[in-house]
């Protein structure tokens, strides 16, 4: 039975590992126009695993084991590079608005950023 539980712990085990690896936390860095914003992300990771056995008065015997898990994902900050400048600002977790009053004017550079792409690229 030691063998079965051992092997439902290391499963989960694996599988966070594959979960919490530095992509999912530091994000993929968004470019708008000069300035480059990096989404960082807080992982919180709780788990359990266990198993048992037993027999009845009939010499009957069973065992059993199981485990899961749970995984919580929301954004901590962001970083800001413009130029030379590397500036850090706090994200407000739960809140949609605390990420747009965090970055000021965010979907708008990304929106016209967008649109200047595309705008070159129609014109090639």
């Amino acid at each position: 039975m030691a063998s079965t539980a051992e092997a439902i712990i290391k499963t989960l085990m694996d599988e966070i590992k594959t979960i919490t690896r530095t992509e999912t936390i530091l994000g993929a860095p968004i470019n708008v126009g000069n300035n480059t914003i990096i989404p960082v992300c807080r992982i919180m990771v709780g788990f359990g695993a266990g198993g048992g056995e037993g027999e009845m008065k009939e010499k009957q015997g069973g065992s059993g084991g199981g485990g899961g898990g749970g995984l919580k994902v929301e954004p901590a900050a962001f970083i800001v590079i413009k130029g030379d400048q590397v500036t850090i600002h706090g994200a407000k977790p739960g809140r949609l608005e605390g990420l747009f009053e965090t970055v000021p004017g965010i979907i708008e550079k990304i929106q016209k950023a967008r649109t200047a792409k595309k705008e070159e690229e129609e014109k090639k």
